[in-house]
């Protein structure tokens, strides 16, 4: 066998061609082991990898995304104001987790803003030119047009949870349902009965799922829905704030609060100690994220734990996988993902 470090037959650096005769498979084959594409059995990839170390095989990453018509870029589009990025937590959690997967990569992330018609039309250019392979798209709104947009142009791509139940992309995303559910149930059984919610935006799918799951554990417990307790928040500290002053001004003897995430719970513990409202003691809240807010909230919010940093991560991998597979992307489309991660309620003193 030859040594690492051996020289193809050319003379020169080993080639694409001699790894795929040492291994005996097609050049695709190997192209795709060294893309990182799934589409290859473990014994076919072992066989590539020994190849590639046997001869000494250093991929030409510039000529390969030449070759492929890559750029060996992704953009983390964020339609957001940038203010509302800096703000919540779950924005630099996704980043973390995109970061560290990415790190064993050779591609750049940029970081995209697209948060006014103006920077969305600046963006769809970029786009058009093709100078990214993959778009993750982070907190999508249901009317948003960037979705189709990147889908009309080809381009693969990724978003943070569905913007329906007929999504088409692939998405990854928590069980909004299910971890709206654990915090109602959690604050029935410690014998609330009048459980306020403060929702996100409601153009969110995830923040309708949090609602959904608010309702269903309410009616399975045998209570009815007071929709006097639902007030609609927007994700942000104000929008918690004034929610929690809509709903003591609409029903004083609330006894609970769910917020639907823990910047609006932080918001709405404000507004109930402005009223004089003690936590837990007159009123239990629980928040949405478990971000570092809730940690060192005072008191210690309760709050449904996201795996934020993992939703990054399966986000980035979805997408190369995307990027790798050279189908077109109707055949795609019939096998597209849609990623859920489970949530987990982290009881602290606020309720």
């Amino acid at each position: 066998m030859a040594s690492h470090g051996t020289r193809g037959r050319s003379g020169g650096r080993p080639t694409l061609e001699e790894v795929a005769a040492r291994a005996g498979v097609g050049r695709g084959t190997v192209s795709r082991v060294i893309n990182g594409s799934p589409r290859v059995s473990d014994a076919t990839r072992a066989a590539v990898e020994a190849a590639v170390a046997e001869l000494g095989y250093v991929p030409n990453t510039a000529a390969r995304a030449l070759a492929a018509n890559r750029t060996n870029a992704i953009a983390l589009v964020v339609p957001e104001p940038e203010t509302r990025f800096f703000a919540e937590p779950y924005f630099s959690d996704i980043l973390r987790g995109v970061g560290a997967e990415l790190a064993d990569t050779e591609m750049q992330l940029l970081l995209i803003f697209a948060g006014s018609d103006r920077e969305r039309q600046r963006l769809a250019q970029y786009l058009a030119a093709h100078r990214v392979d993959g778009v993750l798209l982070v907190s999508v709104h249901a009317d948003d047009p960037l979705p189709d947009l990147i889908s009309q142009l080809e381009i693969p791509a990724v978003i943070s949870g569905p913007r329906s139940a007929a999504e088409t992309l692939p998405s990854v995303d928590s069980d909004n349902y299910g971890g709206a559910r654990s915090a109602v149930e959690h604050l029935l059984a410690r014998g609330c009965r009048r459980i306020g919610h403060i929702t996100g935006r409601l153009d969110v799918y995830g923040a309708q799922r949090r609602v959904d799951g608010y309702r269903d554990a309410l009616l399975d417990a045998g209570h009815e829905v007071d929709e006097l307790l639902v007030v609609q928040g927007d994700f942000t500290e104000e929008g918690g704030q004034r929610a929690m002053r809509e709903l003591l001004a609409r029903d004083p003897a609330l006894d609970a609060v769910f917020a639907g995430s823990d910047v609006m719970a932080a918001g709405a513990r404000q507004a109930l100690r402005e009223a004089g409202r003690r936590i837990p003691d007159d009123v239990a809240l629980v928040g949405y994220d478990d971000s570092a807010i809730a940690r060192h909230m005072d008191p210690p919010l309760t709050s449904v734990r996201q795996p934020i940093e993992e939703m990054g991560r399966r986000m980035l991998d979805l997408l190369l996988t995307e990027i790798a597979d050279d189908r077109p992307a109707v055949s795609r489309g019939l096998e597209r993902r849609q990623v859920v991660l489970a949530a987990e309620l982290m009881v602290r003193a606020s309720a």
